[in-house]
């Protein structure tokens, strides 16, 4: 699966909110400033033909749902950088954060106890 562009990733997560709807409606969601009609209406149809979305024509409107869920979606990009990044390693990718600081020892702690409770 391809990884969205900054503009497919902003699009898709106005679709997974909202769930089904038109050009206009997704258009409305859009944080300003909004991108024009037509260059919305361009990006869904690219992330139809990248199997994000799915489309019917209703009159003369189209109506977008998503194909894939937001968490599959994480799922496989999160993935592609553990593979791509961190050697295949999630080790090594909570490792980094902590090395940059981005990860404090009570998140770490945290992320532990998580580990632990899923165990069971």
């Amino acid at each position: 699966m391809e990884k969205l562009t900054p503009q497919e990733e902003e699009a898709m997560m106005v679709v997974w909110q909202i769930g089904e709807g038109n050009v206009k409606l997704f258009l409305d969601h859009l944080d300003e400033p909004r991108p024009p009609y037509t260059t919305l209406a361009s990006t869904l149809k690219n992330l139809e033909k990248k199997g994000f979305l799915h489309s019917r024509l209703i009159g003369n409107v189209y109506i977008y749902k998503p194909a894939i869920s937001g968490e599959e979606y994480k799922k496989r990009f999160m993935s592609g950088v553990v593979k791509n990044y961190f050697a295949n390693s999630y080790k090594e990718l909570v490792n980094f954060f902590v090395e940059q600081k981005k990860l404090s020892p009570k998140e770490l702690k945290e992320i532990i106890d998580l580990i632990e409770d899923k165990k069971d």
